[in-house]
Order: C-alpha cells, then sequence, then structure tokens
C-alpha cells in the first residue's frame, strides 16, 4: 500500500493549504496501517516459526522413549540421560559456535563467520526464531548418534561427541547446502551447483545422513554388544524391554515431524499468485501430506514384508519402517507430488530391510537401526528428490532462478541427480574425516566403551546409582513362601 500526498491533493479542491493537509493525513493514515500490515506478516511468521520449533524440539521427548523402549531395562537410566544431554549441550554449543558456522552470513562457500554467540541478532534476515529452530535440528542429529552406539557407551564420550556434532560438524554441512552462501545450496542463485544446487528441503543428508554416518562409525569401532553375536556369528536378537516406549516415542516423532518439514519453509505468510488461495500455506499442507503418506506407505510395506521374511508382525519394526519413510521423504517433501511420496516410502522400507540384513551378516550392531534407517533411508531420500521433484513445485519453493533443473523422471534432467550424488559423496566423506578420527582417539584413550562388567551388569546400576524401575515384590516384603509350580499330569 502506497499514499502520495501531491497527487492526492488536487482532488480536494481550490484551497491549496486544506487539502495538502488532508492529503497528508490521509496517506499518513494509510502508511501506519501499511506499517501494521508489514508488522502482522513478520508476527504471523515468527508464531509460525517458532510453534514449528516447539514441534521439533517435542522430537526429542519421541526420541529418548524410543530408545529408552529399544534397549534392556538395565541401561534405561543411562540412554535417557544422554538424551537430556544432548539438548542440554547441543543448545550451548549450537549458541556459541554451531550457529555462526552454519548460516552467518556474509561468508564464504565453506563454513559462517558471524553471529558467535548470537552476536548482532537480529537482523533483517534472521531473528532469535531462527536459532531455536535450527538448533532442534542440531540436537536431533546428535540424538540419531546416540541410538547407534547404546548400551555400551561410556557417559564422556555422549559429552564429546554431542558437542563436536552440533558445534562443528553438522553446522558446517548445514552451511554447504542451506545457508545462501553455501557452495551447493539451492539459495545461492548467484553461483548454483549445476545450475540447481542441492534441493535437501528438511534435511535427508543433512540431518538424517549426518547423524546416521557418524552413528556407523561409533558403532563400528566400538564393535557389538556382549552377546549380539554368538561364537558362530549368528546374530542373536537383544531386544528392547518395552514396546509400549517404542510406539509411544515413534508417535511423538510422527508428530514433530510436522515441525520438522513443513517448518522448513520458515514462513507460511507468502503469496504464489496475486488475489489468490494458493500460497505458501498451501505448499505447507502439501509438505504435511507428502510426509504423512511416506510414513504410512513405508510402515505397511515393512509390516508385511517382515510378515513374509519372519512369519510374524512386529510393531517395533513397523515403528522403524515408518520413521525410515520420513526420514526419506524429508529432503523433497516440499517439492514432490503426494503420489511420488508413496513411491519413496514403497522403496524406504525396502532399502530399511536390506540394511538391516546387511548389517548382520557384517556383524554390525545398531540397538536402533540408527545407522540403517538414518544413514540409509536418508541416502535414498537424497536421490529419491532428484528422480521425482515437481518442476513447478521446485520454481515456487525456490524462486528467484527460473528454469532450475528438477526431477529425472519427471523431465527435468540429469543435472539435479549429479547434484544430489554429489551431496551424498561430501556428507558421507566429510563426516567420516571428523567423527571417525573422533572415535577412533576415544578408541585409544579408553574413553569410548565400558568395561565388561559393567556392561553385562548394565549402565544404570554401575554409573547411574539404580535401574529406572524401582519395585518391591511384596511377596517377599511379607514373608510368604514361594513354592515352584508344576504342572499337573492333565497338562502334560
Amino acid at each position: 500500500m502506497s499514499c502520495s500526498a501531491d497527487l492526492l491533493a488536487p482532488l480536494f479542491g481550490h484551497n491549496a493549504t486544506n487539502a495538502a493537509a488532508a492529503a497528508q493525513y490521509i496517506c499518513g493514515q494509510f502508511d501506519a496501517v501499511a506499517d501494521r500490515f508489514t508488522d502482522t506478516g513478520f508476527a504471523i511468521d515468527t508464531t509460525y516459526l517458532l510453534f514449528s520449533a516447539y514441534l521439533v524440539f517435542s522430537m526429542q521427548l519421541g526420541f529418548a522413549m524410543l530408545c529408552a523402549g529399544s534397549v534392556r531395562a538395565k541401561n534405561t537410566m543411562n540412554i535417557m540421560l544422554t538424551n537430556v544431554l544432548d539438548a542440554a549441550a547441543g543448545g550451548l554449543f549450537y549458541y556459541l559456535f554451531g550457529f555462526a558456522f552454519a548460516f552467518g552470513s556474509p561468508s564464504n562457500g565453506f563454513i559462517g563467520r558471524h553471529f558467535f554467540g548470537l552476536k548482532d541478532v537480529p537482523t533483517s534476515s534472521f531473528d532469535y526464531s531462527n536459532f531455536l529452530y535450527q538448533w532442534a535440528f542440531a540436537i536431533a542429529a546428535a540424538g540419531i548418534t546416540s541410538g547407534s552406539i547404546a548400551e555400551r557407551t561410556q557417559f564422556v564420550a555422549y559429552l564429546i561427541y554431542s558437542s563436536f556434532l552440533t558445534g562443528f560438524v553438522y553446522p558446517v554441512v548445514s552451511h554447504w547446502f542451506w545457508s545462501g552462501d553455501g557452495w551447493a545450496s539451492a539459495f545461492n542463485t548467484g553461483n548454483l551447483l549445476f545450475g540447481s544446487g542441492v534441493i535437501d528441503f528438511a534435511g535427508s543428508g543433512v540431518v538424517h545422513m549426518v547423524g546416521g554416518i557418524a552413528g556407523l562409525w561409533g558403532a563400528l569401532i566400538e564393535g557389538p554388544r556382549i552377546g549380539r553375536f554368538d561364537h558362530t556369528g549368528r546374530a542373536i536378537a537383544l531386544r528392547g524391554h518395552s514396546a509400549s516406549l517404542v510406539v509411544l516415542g515413534t508417535f511423538l516423532l510422527w508428530f514433530g515431524w510436522y515441525g520438522f518439514n513443513p517448518g522448513s519453509f520458515n514462513k507460511i505468510l507468502v503469496p504464489y499468485v496475486a488475489k489468490s488461495y494458493y500460497g505458501q500455506w498451501s505448499a505447507v499442507g502439501r509438505t504435511a501430506v507428502t510426509t504423512t503418506l511416506a510414513g504410512c506407505t513405508a510402515a505397511l510395506t515393512t509390516l508385511f514384508g517382515k510378515r513374509i521374511l519372519s512369519g510374524h508382525w512386529n510393531v517395533t519394526d513397523v515403528c522403524n519402517g515408518l520413521l525410515g519413510g520420513f526420514a526419506a521423504i524429508t529432503a523433497g517433501c516440499s517439492v514432490v507430488e503426494p503420489w511420488a511420496a508413496v513411491v519413496c516410502g514403497f522403496v524406504a522400507a525396502l532399502v530399511l530391510i536390506g540394511c538391516n540384513r546387511l548389517a548382520e551378516k557384517v556383524k554390525f550392531d545398531d540397538p536402533l537401526e540408527a545407522a540403517q534407517l538414518h544413514g540409509g533411508c536418508g541416502t535414498w531420500g537424497v536421490i529419491f528428490t532428484s528422480l521425482f521433484a515437481s518442476e513447478k513445485y521446485v520454481n515456487e519453493v525456490y524462486p528467484g532462478k527460473p528454469g532450475r533443473p528438477y526431477g529425472l523422471f519427471m523431465g527435468g534432467g540429469g543435472r539435479l541427480l549429479a547434484a544430489h550424488v554429489i551431496q551424498i559423496l561430501v556428507v558421507v566423506g566429510w563426516v567420516s574425516a571428523t567423527m571417525g578420527p573422533l572415535f577412533y582417539i576415544l578408541h585409544r584413550l579408553k574413553l569410548l566403551r565400558i568395561s565388561k562388567d559393567d556392561e553385562l551388569a548394565g549402565m544404570d546400576m554401575t554409573r547411574h546409582g539404580g535401574f529406572a524401575y524401582v519395585y518391591e515384590d511384596d511377596s517377599h516384603k511379607h514373608g510368604i513362601p514361594m513354592r515352584k509350580v508344576e504342572p499337573s499330569p492333565n497338562q502334560i
């Protein structure tokens, strides 16, 4: 809205003084209204981003419950404490260093160099809400890794790796692909990799691959849990103690994913066409739909796939399949059609099943299947986006550079696929070059794995002062004698 007193004054008649005063007054009111509309727009977008940040942060509770249910009861306190510390240590290190390395513009293509300790925030580009949202993403990556090395890792190792991952390793990757200065970012319209940049909208590569590959190296260097494989190399299931907690954690993660994927727009009040019902709010809804469809398809595919392979309807496997579908669709959730999300979820379930079978073959032990789920399905999600991204949605979600390459199977050529192959290679290389040596150094310093006695007894008792579940047996308390109940002849 704009108003010019010079153009408006002649319309009020021949009294120039009164006409000018009236025109200035009216234009002043229009300007005030326009400013209020602008302020309201900022408030709506900030509220949307903050609400999304709260949803993503709620995923930490989902991770905690999923991890707790997936480990044995004797290690419940340990794994829940590591989830709390991921958030706490990650918050401090992301505040001091991580946010600056990720989004500290202007900078070079490799790493950011402003906003350390949130200095000079807010700016026209970043407010405190942006920090909170990105911090929730950073601790999600750390939470993924903690699942891979559960039940056998020293507590000090958790603190060290979590701080390093959230303060340096993850922020550098997010700078490459999400910052306007990143060398492979789709937002760097002045220098797009292969003319497209990498379209990793909410982080199948940036978040899930980083967390999964870090967990892969940690679990490889530590080795499997005692009893996971017998002397012949046959896999022995060390089942988690609570399927109820696994299901609870899965539903909490599902809920939080509606902040993770749709929230990655950062803004909602963006019209795509003037005077239309269609705008970024429509893209937000579509993103929630594609996220849902991918997860649901992956869950059902896993259900029947595992039934064929094992003969059981296993709720834990279905929960992991669901999360694998979510991890895969995260990259392309905003730029693909809903039908393509079904394809994404179907293949993600097969990828997860295949990765788990491979893990057993090579004697790789990951209590939560985190490396397979987030690393394997995240990798598929990066490839999927380069195959199925829609031309229309790519240009809407990533404006400023018309004619971008889009999905290979949608007629957009192979340049987006080439960019995404590069992303996979550099993420694997970067995380391996940073987290691999860190875990190896911790291993050599005997700071990584707990002792055999501690592992057999359970870390809750030896490291955390007692088990998570405290109860008394009333029969012992009141001195009631217990006897062995033998089957009757009729029962034999």
